[in-house]
Protein backbone atom coordinates (compact mmCIF):
# COMPACT_ATOMS: atom_id res chain seq x y z
CA UNK A 1 0.00 0.00 0.00
CA UNK A 2 1.35 3.39 -0.87
CA UNK A 3 2.41 5.59 2.09
CA UNK A 4 0.97 8.77 -0.61
CA UNK A 5 0.43 11.69 1.92
CA UNK A 6 -3.60 12.51 1.39
CA UNK A 7 -5.57 15.67 1.08
CA UNK A 8 -8.75 16.19 2.91
CA UNK A 9 -11.05 19.08 3.20
CA UNK A 10 -12.83 18.66 6.18
CA UNK A 11 -16.36 20.41 6.59
CA UNK A 12 -17.98 21.10 9.52
CA UNK A 13 -20.25 23.35 11.28
CA UNK A 14 -18.10 24.33 14.29
CA UNK A 15 -15.32 24.11 15.85
CA UNK A 16 -13.21 25.10 18.79
CA UNK A 17 -11.85 27.64 19.90
CA UNK A 18 -14.52 29.81 17.43
CA UNK A 19 -17.51 28.52 18.47
CA UNK A 20 -18.96 25.08 19.72
CA UNK A 21 -22.51 24.10 21.03
CA UNK A 22 -20.91 20.26 21.42
CA UNK A 23 -18.41 17.44 20.72
CA UNK A 24 -18.13 18.20 17.42
CA UNK A 25 -16.28 21.42 17.53
CA UNK A 26 -13.45 19.19 19.49
CA UNK A 27 -13.40 17.18 17.29
CA UNK A 28 -12.97 19.26 14.53
CA UNK A 29 -9.85 20.94 15.44
CA UNK A 30 -8.39 17.96 17.13
CA UNK A 31 -8.81 15.48 14.16
CA UNK A 32 -7.33 17.84 11.50
CA UNK A 33 -4.33 18.61 13.71
CA UNK A 34 -3.67 15.41 14.39
CA UNK A 35 -4.18 14.91 10.42
CA UNK A 36 -1.61 17.02 10.04
CA UNK A 37 1.13 16.48 12.74
CA UNK A 38 1.36 12.66 10.88
CA UNK A 39 1.91 14.78 6.98
CA UNK A 40 -1.37 14.74 5.52
CA UNK A 41 -2.71 17.93 3.95
CA UNK A 42 -5.85 19.17 6.13
CA UNK A 43 -8.11 22.01 5.39
CA UNK A 44 -11.47 23.10 6.99
CA UNK A 45 -14.62 24.92 5.94
CA UNK A 46 -16.51 26.12 8.51
CA UNK A 47 -19.19 28.96 8.49
CA UNK A 48 -18.30 32.24 10.24
CA UNK A 49 -20.82 33.41 12.26
CA UNK A 50 -21.42 36.30 14.00
CA UNK A 51 -19.46 35.55 17.12
CA UNK A 52 -16.15 35.21 15.85
CA UNK A 53 -13.78 37.43 16.32
CA UNK A 54 -11.70 38.61 13.11
CA UNK A 55 -9.00 40.46 14.74
CA UNK A 56 -8.12 38.31 17.46
CA UNK A 57 -7.65 35.30 15.02
CA UNK A 58 -6.33 37.36 12.29
CA UNK A 59 -8.79 36.06 9.73
CA UNK A 60 -8.18 38.12 6.24
CA UNK A 61 -9.54 38.23 2.78
CA UNK A 62 -8.27 35.89 -0.01
CA UNK A 63 -8.28 37.78 -3.44
CA UNK A 64 -9.39 34.44 -5.31
CA UNK A 65 -12.00 34.01 -3.19
CA UNK A 66 -13.89 37.15 -2.93
CA UNK A 67 -17.58 37.99 -3.76
CA UNK A 68 -18.69 34.82 -5.34
CA UNK A 69 -22.18 34.39 -6.07
CA UNK A 70 -24.88 31.09 -6.26
CA UNK A 71 -28.23 31.03 -6.63
CA UNK A 72 -30.26 29.30 -3.64
CA UNK A 73 -33.68 28.74 -4.86
CA UNK A 74 -34.97 32.66 -6.67
CA UNK A 75 -32.21 34.44 -4.28
CA UNK A 76 -28.49 35.27 -5.71
CA UNK A 77 -26.50 34.88 -2.31
CA UNK A 78 -23.06 36.71 -2.14
CA UNK A 79 -20.58 35.35 -0.19
CA UNK A 80 -16.68 35.13 0.39
CA UNK A 81 -14.39 32.51 1.81
CA UNK A 82 -11.94 34.39 4.47
CA UNK A 83 -8.44 32.43 5.95
CA UNK A 84 -6.47 31.90 9.00
CA UNK A 85 -4.51 29.13 10.99
CA UNK A 86 -6.33 26.67 13.53
CA UNK A 87 -3.92 28.88 16.65
CA UNK A 88 -1.63 27.65 19.00
CA UNK A 89 -0.49 24.69 16.87
CA UNK A 90 2.94 23.56 15.27
CA UNK A 91 2.12 22.36 12.11
CA UNK A 92 -0.70 25.09 10.60
CA UNK A 93 -4.13 23.72 9.68
CA UNK A 94 -5.55 26.52 7.49
CA UNK A 95 -9.14 27.02 7.77
CA UNK A 96 -11.74 28.84 5.50
CA UNK A 97 -14.40 31.12 6.84
CA UNK A 98 -17.63 31.00 4.91
CA UNK A 99 -18.73 34.69 5.29
CA UNK A 100 -21.91 35.73 4.77
CA UNK A 101 -23.44 38.32 6.65
CA UNK A 102 -27.43 37.55 6.27
CA UNK A 103 -27.07 34.04 6.73
CA UNK A 104 -24.37 33.36 9.32
CA UNK A 105 -22.64 37.70 10.35
CA UNK A 106 -25.16 38.75 11.96
CA UNK A 107 -26.09 35.62 14.45
CA UNK A 108 -23.91 34.50 17.30
CA UNK A 109 -25.59 31.38 17.59
CA UNK A 110 -25.25 28.60 15.60
CA UNK A 111 -28.08 26.86 15.08
CA UNK A 112 -31.30 28.04 16.93
CA UNK A 113 -32.78 31.54 17.55
CA UNK A 114 -31.55 32.30 20.56
CA UNK A 115 -34.96 34.50 21.69
CA UNK A 116 -37.65 31.77 20.32
CA UNK A 117 -35.27 28.60 21.04
CA UNK A 118 -36.10 27.44 18.03
CA UNK A 119 -34.28 26.39 14.46
CA UNK A 120 -33.59 29.52 12.76
CA UNK A 121 -36.12 29.25 9.55
CA UNK A 122 -33.64 29.15 7.31
CA UNK A 123 -31.29 26.90 8.26
CA UNK A 124 -32.23 24.89 5.00
CA UNK A 125 -30.51 28.26 3.11
CA UNK A 126 -27.73 28.50 5.57
CA UNK A 127 -26.16 25.16 4.88
CA UNK A 128 -27.11 24.68 1.46
CA UNK A 129 -25.45 27.75 1.07
CA UNK A 130 -22.27 26.02 3.57
CA UNK A 131 -21.98 22.97 1.35
CA UNK A 132 -22.40 24.45 -2.35
CA UNK A 133 -19.67 26.76 -1.05
CA UNK A 134 -17.46 23.96 -0.87
CA UNK A 135 -17.17 23.19 -4.75
CA UNK A 136 -16.76 26.90 -5.41
CA UNK A 137 -13.42 26.65 -2.94
CA UNK A 138 -12.16 23.92 -4.66
CA UNK A 139 -12.75 25.39 -8.23
CA UNK A 140 -11.07 28.62 -7.81
CA UNK A 141 -8.40 27.22 -5.68
CA UNK A 142 -7.55 24.16 -8.14
CA UNK A 143 -6.70 22.79 -4.89
CA UNK A 144 -8.47 18.95 -5.46
CA UNK A 145 -8.58 16.99 -2.45
CA UNK A 146 -8.27 13.24 -2.11
CA UNK A 147 -11.42 13.37 0.43
CA UNK A 148 -14.19 15.16 1.45
CA UNK A 149 -14.71 14.82 5.21
CA UNK A 150 -17.94 16.04 5.67
CA UNK A 151 -19.72 16.19 9.67
CA UNK A 152 -23.79 15.76 10.82
CA UNK A 153 -26.68 16.89 8.51
CA UNK A 154 -24.87 19.86 7.75
CA UNK A 155 -22.77 18.77 5.25
CA UNK A 156 -25.46 16.25 4.29
CA UNK A 157 -25.50 17.57 0.67
CA UNK A 158 -22.15 17.40 0.07
CA UNK A 159 -21.91 13.82 -1.40
CA UNK A 160 -25.75 14.30 -3.23
CA UNK A 161 -23.89 17.33 -5.14
CA UNK A 162 -20.71 15.17 -5.85
CA UNK A 163 -22.92 12.36 -7.23
CA UNK A 164 -25.22 14.46 -9.65
CA UNK A 165 -24.91 17.98 -10.47
CA UNK A 166 -20.69 17.61 -11.09
CA UNK A 167 -20.55 14.27 -11.81
CA UNK A 168 -19.37 14.93 -15.27
CA UNK A 169 -16.67 18.18 -13.39
CA UNK A 170 -13.79 16.52 -15.04
CA UNK A 171 -11.54 18.10 -11.29
CA UNK A 172 -14.35 16.53 -9.36
CA UNK A 173 -14.04 13.16 -10.51
CA UNK A 174 -10.89 12.21 -8.35
CA UNK A 175 -12.45 12.57 -4.79
CA UNK A 176 -14.03 10.33 -2.61
CA UNK A 177 -16.39 11.56 0.57
CA UNK A 178 -16.51 10.16 3.89
CA UNK A 179 -19.44 11.47 5.98
CA UNK A 180 -19.66 11.01 10.03
CA UNK A 181 -22.68 10.87 12.07
CA UNK A 182 -21.90 12.39 15.38
CA UNK A 183 -25.32 12.31 16.72
CA UNK A 184 -28.12 10.70 14.08
CA UNK A 185 -30.80 12.47 16.15
CA UNK A 186 -30.41 15.33 14.75
CA UNK A 187 -31.01 15.50 11.10
CA UNK A 188 -32.06 18.76 9.36
CA UNK A 189 -35.51 18.04 8.29
CA UNK A 190 -36.95 20.62 6.45
CA UNK A 191 -40.31 21.00 4.32
CA UNK A 192 -40.79 19.43 0.93
CA UNK A 193 -40.59 23.56 -0.62
CA UNK A 194 -37.33 23.55 0.27
CA UNK A 195 -35.87 20.99 -2.30
CA UNK A 196 -36.05 23.40 -4.91
CA UNK A 197 -33.84 25.39 -3.32
CA UNK A 198 -30.79 22.74 -3.06
CA UNK A 199 -30.80 22.96 -6.51
CA UNK A 200 -30.18 19.03 -6.75
CA UNK A 201 -32.06 17.13 -9.58
CA UNK A 202 -35.85 16.04 -9.47
CA UNK A 203 -35.59 12.67 -9.39
CA UNK A 204 -33.80 13.08 -5.60
CA UNK A 205 -37.63 14.80 -4.45
CA UNK A 206 -38.62 11.32 -3.56
CA UNK A 207 -39.33 9.15 -0.61
CA UNK A 208 -36.26 7.13 -2.61
CA UNK A 209 -34.54 10.31 -3.05
CA UNK A 210 -33.74 13.33 0.32
CA UNK A 211 -37.18 12.55 1.28
CA UNK A 212 -38.36 10.90 4.39
CA UNK A 213 -42.09 11.32 6.28
CA UNK A 214 -42.69 14.01 3.57
CA UNK A 215 -39.78 16.03 4.71
CA UNK A 216 -36.65 17.11 3.14
CA UNK A 217 -33.83 15.56 4.62
CA UNK A 218 -30.25 16.55 4.75
CA UNK A 219 -28.69 13.54 6.74
CA UNK A 220 -30.13 11.07 4.41
CA UNK A 221 -28.65 12.55 1.74
CA UNK A 222 -25.07 12.33 3.52
CA UNK A 223 -26.30 8.91 4.05
CA UNK A 224 -27.29 7.68 0.43
CA UNK A 225 -24.66 9.35 -1.78
CA UNK A 226 -21.54 9.05 0.36
CA UNK A 227 -19.07 7.02 -0.64
CA UNK A 228 -18.29 5.32 3.54
CA UNK A 229 -19.94 6.50 6.28
CA UNK A 230 -19.25 6.12 9.86
CA UNK A 231 -20.04 7.23 13.34
CA UNK A 232 -18.31 7.93 16.96
CA UNK A 233 -18.14 4.60 18.26
CA UNK A 234 -18.05 1.07 16.91
CA UNK A 235 -21.37 0.03 19.20
CA UNK A 236 -23.10 3.24 17.98
CA UNK A 237 -22.54 2.03 14.38
CA UNK A 238 -24.63 -0.51 14.81
CA UNK A 239 -26.77 0.26 17.03
CA UNK A 240 -28.32 2.76 14.71
CA UNK A 241 -28.96 -0.05 11.50
CA UNK A 242 -30.15 -2.65 13.92
CA UNK A 243 -32.25 -0.50 16.35
CA UNK A 244 -35.62 1.61 15.58
CA UNK A 245 -35.10 3.67 18.72
CA UNK A 246 -31.54 4.45 17.55
CA UNK A 247 -31.96 4.44 14.27
CA UNK A 248 -34.38 7.73 14.58
CA UNK A 249 -36.39 6.64 11.39
CA UNK A 250 -32.90 6.08 8.93
CA UNK A 251 -32.35 2.69 10.12
CA UNK A 252 -33.41 0.89 7.26
CA UNK A 253 -31.18 3.41 5.02
CA UNK A 254 -28.24 2.68 7.30
CA UNK A 255 -28.82 -0.86 7.64
CA UNK A 256 -28.45 -1.01 3.36
CA UNK A 257 -25.30 0.45 3.89
CA UNK A 258 -23.92 -1.57 6.66
CA UNK A 259 -20.73 -2.41 4.53
CA UNK A 260 -20.12 1.09 4.19
CA UNK A 261 -20.38 1.92 7.60
CA UNK A 262 -17.71 2.14 10.29
CA UNK A 263 -17.13 3.07 14.08
CA UNK A 264 -14.27 5.26 15.39
CA UNK A 265 -14.62 6.03 19.00
CA UNK A 266 -13.24 9.49 19.27
CA UNK A 267 -10.04 11.08 20.96
CA UNK A 268 -9.57 12.79 23.77
CA UNK A 269 -7.50 16.15 23.83
CA UNK A 270 -4.39 15.09 26.28
CA UNK A 271 -3.40 18.78 26.15
CA UNK A 272 -6.70 19.56 28.49
CA UNK A 273 -7.57 16.48 29.83
CA UNK A 274 -4.70 15.32 31.77
CA UNK A 275 -4.49 15.18 35.72
CA UNK A 276 -0.44 15.24 35.27
CA UNK A 277 -0.42 18.58 33.36
CA UNK A 278 -4.59 20.04 34.32
CA UNK A 279 -3.48 23.86 35.40
CA UNK A 280 -6.95 23.75 36.53
CA UNK A 281 -6.73 21.08 39.55
CA UNK A 282 -5.78 22.45 42.89
CA UNK A 283 -2.98 19.35 42.71
CA UNK A 284 -1.84 17.60 39.74
CA UNK A 285 -1.25 13.75 40.38
CA UNK A 286 -0.61 10.45 38.31
CA UNK A 287 -0.27 6.71 39.17
CA UNK A 288 2.45 6.60 40.57
CA UNK A 289 1.41 10.06 42.87
CA UNK A 290 -1.72 9.27 43.07
CA UNK A 291 -1.91 10.82 47.00
CA UNK A 292 -2.52 14.22 44.87
CA UNK A 293 -6.47 12.69 43.72
CA UNK A 294 -7.39 12.79 47.95
CA UNK A 295 -6.30 16.58 47.91
CA UNK A 296 -8.72 17.34 45.00
CA UNK A 297 -11.36 15.27 46.64
CA UNK A 298 -11.05 17.66 49.92
CA UNK A 299 -11.18 20.49 47.98
CA UNK A 300 -14.28 19.50 45.63
CA UNK A 301 -15.82 18.51 48.80
CA UNK A 302 -15.73 21.73 50.89
CA UNK A 303 -16.50 23.46 48.04
CA UNK A 304 -20.31 22.09 47.95
CA UNK A 305 -19.94 22.35 52.18
CA UNK A 306 -19.49 18.21 52.48
CA UNK A 307 -17.61 16.78 54.96
CA UNK A 308 -14.95 15.18 53.62
CA UNK A 309 -14.53 11.79 54.19
CA UNK A 310 -11.45 10.04 52.75
CA UNK A 311 -14.52 6.15 52.91
CA UNK A 312 -17.60 8.20 51.42
CA UNK A 313 -17.04 8.49 47.80
CA UNK A 314 -18.22 11.24 45.66
CA UNK A 315 -19.91 10.46 42.83
CA UNK A 316 -19.95 12.87 40.15
CA UNK A 317 -22.15 13.65 37.16
CA UNK A 318 -21.09 16.34 34.58
CA UNK A 319 -23.65 16.17 31.29
CA UNK A 320 -26.43 18.07 29.79
CA UNK A 321 -29.63 17.75 32.40
CA UNK A 322 -31.52 15.82 29.83
CA UNK A 323 -33.30 12.25 28.93
CA UNK A 324 -31.40 11.10 26.78
CA UNK A 325 -28.60 10.99 28.86
CA UNK A 326 -30.48 9.16 31.69
CA UNK A 327 -31.52 11.79 34.22
CA UNK A 328 -34.71 9.99 34.11
CA UNK A 329 -32.95 6.50 35.48
CA UNK A 330 -31.54 9.40 38.56
CA UNK A 331 -34.64 10.83 39.64
CA UNK A 332 -36.35 7.91 39.55
CA UNK A 333 -33.55 6.28 41.74
CA UNK A 334 -32.97 9.11 43.50
CA UNK A 335 -34.71 8.22 47.06
CA UNK A 336 -32.48 4.94 46.49
CA UNK A 337 -29.45 7.01 46.24
CA UNK A 338 -29.77 9.08 49.06
CA UNK A 339 -29.85 5.92 51.67
CA UNK A 340 -26.67 4.70 50.14
CA UNK A 341 -23.14 5.98 52.10
CA UNK A 342 -22.18 8.37 49.11
CA UNK A 343 -21.89 11.93 48.55
CA UNK A 344 -23.42 13.36 44.87
CA UNK A 345 -22.47 16.34 42.52
CA UNK A 346 -24.25 17.18 39.41
CA UNK A 347 -23.11 19.60 37.19
CA UNK A 348 -25.16 20.59 34.03
CA UNK A 349 -28.03 22.16 32.52
CA UNK A 350 -30.45 21.32 30.84
CA UNK A 351 -34.76 20.82 31.27
CA UNK A 352 -36.56 22.77 33.39
CA UNK A 353 -38.22 19.96 35.77
CA UNK A 354 -34.32 18.71 36.39
CA UNK A 355 -33.54 21.77 37.06
CA UNK A 356 -36.36 21.94 39.73
CA UNK A 357 -36.20 18.50 40.96
CA UNK A 358 -32.23 18.52 41.58
CA UNK A 359 -32.82 22.15 42.98
CA UNK A 360 -35.27 20.67 45.75
CA UNK A 361 -33.45 17.69 46.70
CA UNK A 362 -30.14 20.01 46.88
CA UNK A 363 -32.48 21.38 49.66
CA UNK A 364 -33.33 18.40 50.64
CA UNK A 365 -30.02 16.64 51.63
CA UNK A 366 -27.60 18.97 52.13
CA UNK A 367 -25.02 17.22 53.72
CA UNK A 368 -25.02 14.35 50.66
CA UNK A 369 -26.02 16.41 47.28
CA UNK A 370 -25.64 19.24 45.47
CA UNK A 371 -25.66 20.59 42.07
CA UNK A 372 -24.54 23.28 39.95
CA UNK A 373 -27.45 24.23 37.41
CA UNK A 374 -24.80 25.27 34.53
CA UNK A 375 -21.88 25.03 33.00
CA UNK A 376 -18.89 25.99 34.31
CA UNK A 377 -15.19 24.37 32.79
CA UNK A 378 -13.19 25.42 35.69
CA UNK A 379 -15.88 23.27 37.98
CA UNK A 380 -15.73 20.66 35.26
CA UNK A 381 -12.12 19.57 35.79
CA UNK A 382 -12.73 19.28 39.64
CA UNK A 383 -15.01 16.94 39.23
CA UNK A 384 -13.22 14.92 37.57
CA UNK A 385 -9.99 15.52 39.47
CA UNK A 386 -11.87 14.94 42.84
CA UNK A 387 -14.84 12.24 42.43
CA UNK A 388 -14.45 8.17 43.60
CA UNK A 389 -17.21 7.52 40.69
CA UNK A 390 -18.68 9.29 37.63
CA UNK A 391 -22.08 8.19 36.85
CA UNK A 392 -23.62 8.46 32.87
CA UNK A 393 -26.60 6.15 32.77
CA UNK A 394 -27.95 7.46 29.21
CA UNK A 395 -30.27 6.20 26.65
CA UNK A 396 -28.23 6.03 23.61
CA UNK A 397 -24.59 8.02 23.41
CA UNK A 398 -22.75 7.74 20.16
CA UNK A 399 -19.29 8.42 21.77
CA UNK A 400 -19.06 10.10 25.13
CA UNK A 401 -16.46 11.98 26.52
CA UNK A 402 -16.13 12.02 29.83
CA UNK A 403 -16.20 8.58 30.37
CA UNK A 404 -12.94 8.78 28.72
CA UNK A 405 -11.94 11.59 31.02
CA UNK A 406 -13.13 9.69 34.39
CA UNK A 407 -11.15 6.62 33.33
CA UNK A 408 -7.89 8.60 32.72
CA UNK A 409 -8.15 10.57 35.86
CA UNK A 410 -8.81 7.66 38.30
CA UNK A 411 -12.58 8.60 38.77
CA UNK A 412 -14.31 5.05 37.79
CA UNK A 413 -17.04 5.29 35.66
CA UNK A 414 -20.35 3.36 36.15
CA UNK A 415 -22.24 3.57 32.49
CA UNK A 416 -25.24 1.86 30.70
CA UNK A 417 -23.60 -0.21 28.52
CA UNK A 418 -24.53 1.93 25.16
CA UNK A 419 -22.97 2.95 22.33
CA UNK A 420 -19.38 4.57 22.92
CA UNK A 421 -19.67 3.52 26.48
CA UNK A 422 -19.74 0.19 25.16
CA UNK A 423 -16.88 0.60 23.73
CA UNK A 424 -14.49 2.39 26.07
CA UNK A 425 -15.88 0.64 29.40
CA UNK A 426 -15.28 -2.60 31.02
CA UNK A 427 -17.15 -3.84 33.55
CA UNK A 428 -14.67 -5.24 36.17
CA UNK A 429 -14.56 -9.13 36.50
CA UNK A 430 -13.24 -9.48 39.81
CA UNK A 431 -12.33 -13.82 38.75
CA UNK A 432 -9.43 -12.24 36.52
CA UNK A 433 -9.03 -8.40 38.17
CA UNK A 434 -9.57 -7.27 34.11
CA UNK A 435 -12.03 -4.15 33.51
CA UNK A 436 -12.22 -0.23 34.23
CA UNK A 437 -15.61 0.55 35.21
CA UNK A 438 -19.15 -1.31 36.09
CA UNK A 439 -21.70 -1.31 33.63
CA UNK A 440 -25.48 -2.06 33.45
CA UNK A 441 -27.69 -3.10 30.84
CA UNK A 442 -31.24 -2.19 31.13
CA UNK A 443 -32.49 1.06 30.84
CA UNK A 444 -34.03 1.05 34.59
CA UNK A 445 -33.63 2.89 37.58
CA UNK A 446 -33.15 -1.01 39.47
CA UNK A 447 -30.63 -1.70 37.32
CA UNK A 448 -28.45 1.22 38.04
CA UNK A 449 -28.76 0.99 41.61
CA UNK A 450 -27.84 -2.49 41.76
CA UNK A 451 -24.22 -1.86 39.48
CA UNK A 452 -23.63 1.01 41.77
CA UNK A 453 -24.20 -0.99 44.76
CA UNK A 454 -21.55 -3.25 43.20
CA UNK A 455 -19.04 -0.66 42.43
CA UNK A 456 -19.21 0.59 46.35
CA UNK A 457 -18.78 -2.92 47.62
CA UNK A 458 -15.82 -2.83 45.89
CA UNK A 459 -14.95 0.40 46.50
CA UNK A 460 -14.57 -0.44 50.38
CA UNK A 461 -11.39 -2.97 49.04
CA UNK A 462 -8.68 -0.15 48.61
CA UNK A 463 -6.42 -2.72 47.23
CA UNK A 464 -9.38 -3.86 44.32
CA UNK A 465 -9.81 -0.11 43.80
CA UNK A 466 -6.49 0.84 43.14
CA UNK A 467 -6.73 -2.50 40.26
CA UNK A 468 -9.34 -0.59 38.71
CA UNK A 469 -8.23 2.53 38.63
CA UNK A 470 -5.01 1.07 37.28
CA UNK A 471 -6.71 -0.48 34.73
CA UNK A 472 -8.13 2.85 33.94
CA UNK A 473 -5.21 5.16 33.73
CA UNK A 474 -3.45 2.74 31.53
CA UNK A 475 -6.07 3.11 28.64
CA UNK A 476 -4.98 5.06 25.76
CA UNK A 477 -7.51 7.42 23.84
CA UNK A 478 -5.29 9.96 22.43
CA UNK A 479 -6.62 11.37 19.14
CA UNK A 480 -3.14 9.99 17.76
CA UNK A 481 -4.80 6.23 17.78
CA UNK A 482 -8.17 7.46 16.47
CA UNK A 483 -6.58 9.43 13.88
CA UNK A 484 -4.55 6.27 12.36
CA UNK A 485 -8.05 4.46 12.17
CA UNK A 486 -9.30 7.67 10.42
CA UNK A 487 -6.32 7.46 7.70
CA UNK A 488 -6.96 3.56 7.47
CA UNK A 489 -10.95 4.79 6.49
CA UNK A 490 -9.75 7.03 3.89
CA UNK A 491 -7.23 4.74 2.20
CA UNK A 492 -9.90 2.19 1.76
CA UNK A 493 -12.34 4.53 0.63
CA UNK A 494 -9.66 5.56 -2.39
CA UNK A 495 -8.35 2.10 -2.89
CA UNK A 496 -12.04 1.17 -3.44
CA UNK A 497 -12.07 2.42 -7.28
Amino acid sequence: MSVKKLKILFVTSEVVPFMKTGGLADVSAALPQMLAEMGHEVRIVVPKYGAVDTRKFKIHEVVRLKDLTMKIGDKDVVFSLKSCFLPGQKIRVQIYFLDNQDYFGSRNSLYVNPVTGLDYPDNDERFILLTHAVFELISKLGWIPDIIHGNDWQCGLIPAYLKTIYKDNEAFSKFKTLFTIHNLAYQGEFPKSSFVKTGLPEELNSEKGIQIYDKVNFMKSGLLYADVINTVSETYSNEIRSDDELGAGLRQVLAKRKNDLYGIINGIDEKVWNPEKDKLLPKKYSLKNFEGKVENKKELAEKFGFNFDENIPIIGVISRLYEAKGYDLISEAFPELMKLNIQMIILGTGDKKYHNFFDKMSKKYPSKFACYLGFNDDLAHLIEGGSDIFLMPSRYEPCGLNQMYSLVYGTVPVVRETGGLADTVERFNEKTGEGNGFVFKQYEASALIKELKRALKFYEDKKIWMKIIRNGMKCDFSWNASAKKYIELYRKILNND
